[in-house]
């Protein structure tokens, strides 16, 4: 099918042929357009496709401003969402929302959607906008295009209010065995026992993994826990054949500094859903795939001589030992039970007066039923925002935001903090999907986890452009209460800035076009000095003097290589006077005294018709 006929079709037409495919059938007009054509891009189709997908993008200031509106709806995934039985209704979408006051994701027609290459309006403070560049520029779409894209929702969204302070109805007790909220993903939810868990975003982006640990390890002895399968989440196929893995799950042992993502580090040991294990993103065959209710056993032996041996059960059997290595390797560190799931939910055996589900290799023993000397706590968390701190990277794309973010975190250790950005968001993708659509997802997952963030006590690091003012503003309300917000702008000169971008582009495979470029410079702005809201301002690359002379030199210069926006005039519209449908208000009758013309008659109900008359002849 081609583009031009999915424009010609009506919005009920199109939410059915949406529905057909299993999408999701609500939004504007204009998403749902561009919605239907992404299915239908993944059909076999002529060489012109993708010239029509660039054409779709080039005439979104006419979609915009010539939509219909519709229902707000939840977040889907453009890659292969489909109709499914349980969604949590508890997240919408940043990018269909309809809301006529908007949120931080309604898109607005300013300045700043203008610089994403979404819409052609004045620029913000009175600068000039530019039209749509050539057509390639949305051939280059990568993190900076999807970042910027939910940037831009920030420009007319109402100000946030502070997040209020969550009371510890009871102290956690230090000794009990649960799954640790401080060890685990944001986008992960724990149970209020801390027996089980499951993705929170599973139907909204259901390629993202969640994983987390227990909040106890060991490094001596023979230990062992079982978990327990529950359920796929996703009832449905994804009809996106780039989606070959619709759930997964991972279960094993990892030590306290490696990634949450289970497998995927050196000290990172699991055995996977799918019939093998996996350390340091190696996979061999191993054992059998999963099934709903299959009762995983892992279990950890500690040598005398230091030998370390990591062995699994599969409902009882025997599977086999997975994993060998040694206490040198290890470092001394204690290994910790780890999972990681994805659109499914998972259950622990944690009470150390249950039953096991199945009995241990002789000499085992259950986590939860060691001695408390025997058993390594985590680190405890923070117990309330005013303990921690929020680090915003500003820059354009490409300028070394990431590489400073890393640094830092390796310079203060003590601080555990916790990296927020695409990239990270994309890692937690392992299979399915195309890169592009990858990135779609995660800049939207982004937005919703910043919120859940900024709730919970935690050191966090934001690794996003962060080049609007409002955006930027708008994240820092989020994180009132904090005990120290800090921007750090990392704005290289004009030659470093090229070689780093040249490089990434390289590496990452991301063609970044000249056009989107310029336009990210028109719209950028860097903070200048500190308020209520910004406690501290960092500039560790060029002083602040010269990045804003710098700045102003790519604005004064983009804006002279892009075209102008073509202005629109605004057509009046004519309001006819209707007359009132009883007559002249009471407050006029007094103040008439003649007629200035044959009065008008109104059409009235039969037995009105008297009063009419009556104060026709007094007016007379």
């Amino acid at each position: 099918m081609k583009l031009a006929d999915i424009k010609k079709l009506k919005v009920a037409e199109l939410r059915s042929r949406l529905k057909e495919l299993g999408l999701d059938s609500r939004g504007l007009k204009a998403e749902l357009v561009e919605r239907l054509w992404s299915a239908a891009e993944g059909e076999p189709s002529g060489g012109d496709g993708e010239e029509e997908t660039l054409k779709l993008h080039d005439s979104s200031p006419i979609l915009l401003v010539q939509t219909e509106p519709a229902d707000v709806s939840p977040p889907s995934s453009e890659i292969g969402a489909t109709a499914r039985h349980e969604v949590d209704r508890g997240y919408t979408d940043m990018a269909t929302q309809t809301e006529v006051e908007p949120s931080p994701a309604a898109p607005q027609p300013d300045s700043e959607a203008a610089a994403a290459g979404v819409t052609a309006c004045p620029a913000e403070g009175g600068e000039q906008g530019h039209a749509e560049g050539p057509v390639e520029e949305d051939m280059g779409r990568g993190r900076s295009f999807y970042e910027f894209k939910e940037e831009i929702r920030y420009k007319r969204a109402k100000s946030p209010q502070p997040p209020a302070e969550r009371s510890e109805a009871e102290e956690q007790d230090e000794d009990k065995v649960r799954l640790d909220k401080y060890g685990s993903h944001l986008h992960f939810e724990v149970s209020p026992d801390g027996s089980s868990g499951q993705p929170r975003f599973w139907a909204q982006f259901p390629l993202l993994w969640s994983g987390c640990r227990l909040t106890h390890g060991v490094q001596q002895g023979r230990v062992g826990f079982e978990v327990r399968l529950e359920r796929k989440l996703l009832t449905a196929q994804p009809d996106d054949h780039e989606v070959r893995e619709p759930y997964g799950l991972r279960v094993g042992w990892s030590v306290a500094v490696s990634s949450l993502l289970l497998g995927e580090d050196e000290l990172s040991f699991c055995y996977d859903g799918r019939g093998k294990k996996v350390s340091d993103r190696k996979e061999e065959n191993f054992g059998e795939p999963f099934s709903e209710g299959d009762i995983i056993g892992c279990y950890a032996s500690f040598s005398s001589d230091g030998a370390v041996e990591l062995s699994f059960h599969k409902n009882g059997r025997f599977v086999g030992v997975a994993f060998s290595t040694d206490t040198s390797v290890l470092r001394g560190r204690a290994l910790f039970p780890h999972v990681l799931c994805k659109s499914c939910s998972f259950k622990l055996l944690l009470d150390p007066a249950a039953q096991p589900w199945y009995p241990g290799p002789p000499g085992f023993t259950p986590l939860a039923t060691l001695p408390p000397g025997q058993r390594v706590c985590s680190t405890s968390a923070p117990t309330s925002r005013a303990q921690c701190e929020v680090v915003l990277m500003v820059g354009l794309p490409a300028s070394g935001k990431s590489v400073w973010a890393r640094n830092y975190m390796k310079q203060h250790p003590e601080k555990q903090h916790r990296l927020l950005g695409t990239e990270e968001l994309l890692a937690c993708m392992i299979s399915g999907g195309q890169r592009d659509s990858r990135l779609q997802q995660a800049s939207h997952c982004l937005t919703e986890i910043i919120k859940m963030a900024a709730q919970t006590p935690g050191n966090y690091i934001l690794d996003q452009c962060n080049i609007l003012f409002s955006a930027l503003r708008h994240k820092l309300r989020l994180f009132t209460g904090f005990r120290r917000r800090v921007v750090v702008v990392v704005f290289p000169s004009g030659d470093e800035w090229k070689r780093r971008l040249s490089q990434h582009q390289m590496r990452d495979g991301e063609h970044i076009p000249e056009t989107a470029l310029l336009k990210l410079q028109v719209s950028c702005s860097l903070p200048e000095q500190q308020d209520d809201l910004l406690e501290e301002l960092q500039y560790v690359e060029l002083p602040q003097e010269k990045a804003l002379k710098l700045l102003q030199e790519y604005k004064d210069e983009a804006r002279r290589l892009l075209p102008p926006v073509p202005k629109h005039e605004k057509t009046r519209r004519l309001y006819r006077k209707r007359p009132h449908p009883h007559g002249p208000p009471s407050s006029h009758r007094s103040s008439m005294q003649t007629w200035s013309q044959p009065p008008r008659y109104w059409s009235v109900p039969y037995q009105d018709q008297g009063y009419y008359y009556s104060a026709y002849q007094n007016y007379s």
